[in-house]
């Protein structure tokens, strides 16, 4: 099956004039990382003369200075700088999964006009950085796959409907398991499933460097003046939150920033990280990646749904056998908050969450 390849372009651009080079977007982006444009075009394989031209076309345009360098100290940006840089962080980190599960779609679509052979296995999944790295593997050794990231509802109404072979779930540990299990039930009783390990995981508070609000518990998310980034509505991540401030008593509608959600744990790590909130709720690695602290609030189990009649499938047994490969595991134990020890182990769905199955 081709491989379909999609990435976020964007630019600026005033009414009358040119718009902003993408090049000088992504030159930006790798001066914040460097702190030397030399350095920045080099990695962009550009002349460090060509570097400075697209630099000073941006503030020609803006009518400001992006960059300030100083000889011998390196290159800093700008507020100005700084702000297009995170502009373009938020649009990657809120689109990444979207788009890959778009180019999934969009090579099945091609293989089918070519007649290729289906992919050897459908997989709707929540996404996650462990199921995330997963899927990167079994893609470069090889394996086709149809994937396409959702909600945990619509990962398991997709399997539910037959859409998919795999579906992606996480369930919360301790008090909320039972609440999260009696969401899902409708679209799971009844159905031959067997449950496949991938990690555990941890779920908390994202905040600035040093936590500057003392923000520790979901209680202080109500204060006055804390401003709050979610998760979208229909994910199993705002489902656990909610269910986390039902159980404390804490009103949502006292949170401000509550109805905002983004799509993908990223996405709120670079919300937070660029200053337009103080605080967010999901998954610990995005918040070590944007140089956030982490408060953790609850763990969780991530696991993969698979339907019976796939678990001898030669696709299903390559699944198995890498989250069961030491070295897999060991990469997948390197993700800041999960635990891989039980990667790859298996158990009928009834036999590991039986009020998922049990009849009424």
């Amino acid at each position: 099956m081709k491989q379909v390849s999609i990435r976020p372009v964007w630019t600026i651009q005033s009414p009358d004039q040119p718009p902003l080079p993408t090049r000088l977007i992504e030159l930006l982006v790798q001066v914040s990382e460097s702190g030397s444009l030399l350095l920045a075009a080099r990695r962009l394989e550009l002349s460090y003369r060509r570097a400075w031209d697209l630099v000073r076309q941006g503030e020609a345009q803006f009518g400001a200075p992006l960059l300030l360098a100083e000889r011998g100290k390196g290159s800093t940006l700008t507020e100005l700088g700084e702000r297009i840089v995170w502009a373009d962080r938020r649009i990657h980190a809120r689109l990444g999964p979207v788009l890959e599960s778009l180019s999934s779609e969009l090579a099945e679509e091609l293989g089918d006009a070519l007649r290729e052979s289906p992919p050897a296995l459908r997989v709707h999944a929540s996404h996650g950085f462990a199921v995330e790295r997963l899927i990167e593997r079994l893609s470069s050794d090889g394996l086709t796959l149809a994937l396409s990231y959702a909600s945990c509802s619509a990962a398991v109404a997709a399997l539910r409907d037959g859409e998919c072979d795999v579906a992606g779930l996480h369930i919360p540990h301790g008090a909320m398991e039972a609440m999260t299990l009696a969401h899902y039930r409708p679209w799971l009783q009844g159905l031959g499933l067997t449950l496949v390990d991938i990690a555990t995981r941890r779920q908390g508070l994202m905040v600035r460097p040093g936590n500057p609000k003392e923000l520790f518990a979901l209680a202080d998310l109500a204060r006055p003046g804390v401003r709050f980034i979610n998760r979208q509505s229909g994910s199993g991540t705002r489902l656990l939150l909610e269910g986390l401030l039902q159980v404390q008593g804490i009103d949502p509608m006292q949170i401000a920033g509550f109805e905002h959600g983004e799509y993908t744990h990223a996405a709120v790590a670079a919300y937070v990280a660029s200053g337009m909130a103080d605080v967010g709720f999901g998954l610990e690695p995005p918040a070590r990646q944007f140089r956030l602290d982490f408060v953790p609030v609850a763990s969780e189990r991530y696991f993969l749904l698979c339907r019976n009649d796939v678990m001898d499938s030669p696709a299903l047994r390559k699944v198995l056998a890498l989250l069961r490969d030491p070295s897999f595991r060991a990469t997948l134990q390197d993700l800041p908050g999960y635990d891989a020890s039980m990667s790859g182990a298996s158990a009928l769905l009834g036999e590991a969450y039986p009020a998922l199955v049990a009849d009424e």
